[in-house]
């Protein structure tokens, strides 16, 4: 069985992700993403840019930057309501957020989005609800925390500017809107689409990389008529699952959609796509339908206009928002989640991560059958095949255990250079799911590969 404890260990031990600041004690939901992380990673992130923007022409790209003038983050809402439900063990002195102790408790079954404290206290003492770490009910009453990061700007002291750690990547998308749909020449509807860092001052992350302060947004804003909103709605729920299964490759029975009981302030509607992992049903990517709400806050705080004027009909309005939003960091763990398996071969357990070919980390390994005959050979080769897809060198040990070491790092094919590939220019190439086997012509490895990894 899959377990956030075995992805863990392979992650640390495989060079996918590592604990940050690890040699000075750490950092407590802190995370480097190793050599193969970041290939795994960049790989997601190309796929969903070529989805989302690349494969839409009507939708373009944005880089935004993390640091934004402050009156933006009040005109979000962001600075009075940005906030995380807290309670405190008096026993124990822990911390908890209140909403995920009633959906631990009642096992998914009561979603506590956006209750107010009085309900959200109320439930905790009607159901008993016990403190995860020593079991006690003596709580606290519920504080709100705001979860944005604070920082100051300025060089003199007592006349530093406040700003503050996007908490999002949404709203450099919006307050863009002007400036991108001139200057590319775009028509309603069209989309921006955005991959950046976020930050969130959360005080109880954690199940690995699923939830932590720093983390990586892939969003993509759908800029239309409120009268075709729904439908766009619709379309986005669709992509977003098709994005999932057959880009990713995720396994569509770990999957589920799940629509929001209680919409934020300003939704009208949304919807999850959630994973099964290990330790419970835990949000991948939504759905929102985001109304005229953020633009108009924006126009209503900076007294600029973000209307927008239909060439055809001069009808001039505000316009509504579809958002498409995954998170970076989960679909990598989620990539792990489902990819990983255990496996009996004889008297061995293999363990194999059956990761779709075109995220693996590598696409391919080179392996000389002996060091000393084909190393030179294999490594020459490995170089060429490297100037078009991500390839990996290994001597080291023998041929079985290098085959173990890819399949576990989920390198789709591994390629034999042996005494015929020095003869008669054809090697070896051996398949990560099936461990199968079959002789190619070294000249037509390349379109072999790429043919096999789309």
């Amino acid at each position: 069985m899959t377990t956030i404890e075995k992805i863990t260990a392979l992650c640390k031990s495989r060079g996918f992700v590592f604990p940050g600041s690890e040699i000075y004690g750490g950092l407590a939901n802190t995370w480097d993403f190793g050599p193969l992380g970041a290939e795994l990673k960049e790989n997601i992130k190309r796929e969903w840019w070529k989805f989302f923007v690349q494969q839409n022409p009507t939708s373009v790209g944005l880089d935004g930057g993390i640091l934004m003038n402050s009156a933006v983050w009040k005109a979000s809402g962001h600075v009075d309501g940005f906030n995380d439900p807290l309670i405190d063990c008096k026993s124990c002195k822990t911390r908890h957020r209140a909403d995920h102790l009633i959906e631990k408790h009642s096992k998914g079954k009561v979603s506590a989005d956006f209750k107010p404290n009085e309900w959200l206290e109320k439930w905790i003492d009607d159901n008993k609800v016990k403190c995860p770490t020593c079991g006690k009910t003596d709580w606290t009453k519920i504080r709100q925390f705001n979860l944005m990061f604070k920082t100051n700007r300025g060089v003199v002291e007592g006349q530093e500017d406040t700003v503050y750690l996007r908490p999002e990547t949404a709203q450099n998308q919006f307050v863009n809107f002007t400036n991108v749909q001139r200057s590319m020449r775009m028509k309603i509807p069209f989309g921006i689409g955005q991959v950046g860092k976020a930050f969130r001052n959360e005080i109880t992350p954690g199940n690995f990389i699923f939830r932590t302060i720093e983390f990586e947004q892939m969003e993509h804003q759908q800029f239309c008529h409120a009268k075709d909103a729904k439908k766009f709605y619709e379309d986005y729920k669709k992509l977003a699952w098709e994005f999932n299964t057959k880009v990713l490759g995720i396994n569509e029975k770990n999957l589920r959609f799940k629509d929001h009981e209680t919409l934020c302030h300003y939704a009208k509607m949304a919807c999850d796509i959630d994973y099964n992992f290990s330790f419970g049903w835990g949000e991948l990517a939504g759905t929102h339908h985001r109304s005229e709400f953020d633009l108009t806050q924006h126009i209503n705080h900076s007294k600029k206009s973000l209307e927008y004027t239909d060439p055809v009909t001069n009808e001039k309005f505000v316009p509504t928002v579809i958002e498409s939003s995954q998170g970076l960091n989960r679909s990598v763990l989620v990539c792990l989640h489902d990819a990983y398996h255990e496996e009996k071969v004889d008297d061995d357990t293999r363990v194999v991560l059956k990761l779709h070919p075109r995220i693996a980390p590598y696409k391919v390994a080179v392996l000389p059958l002996q060091k000393k005959e084909q190393g030179e050979q294999a490594y020459e080769l490995c170089r060429e095949l490297s100037k078009h897809f991500a390839c990996t060198y290994d001597d080291t040990a023998s041929i079985g255990k290098r085959y173990r070491r890819q399949d576990e790092i989920g390198t789709p094919f591994c390629i034999t250079v042996d005494f015929d590939s020095v003869k008669g220019k054809s090697v070896t190439i051996r398949h990560r799911d099936t461990m199968k086997q079959e002789r190619i012509k070294t000249k037509e490895i390349e379109s072999y590969v790429k043919l096999h990894i789309l």
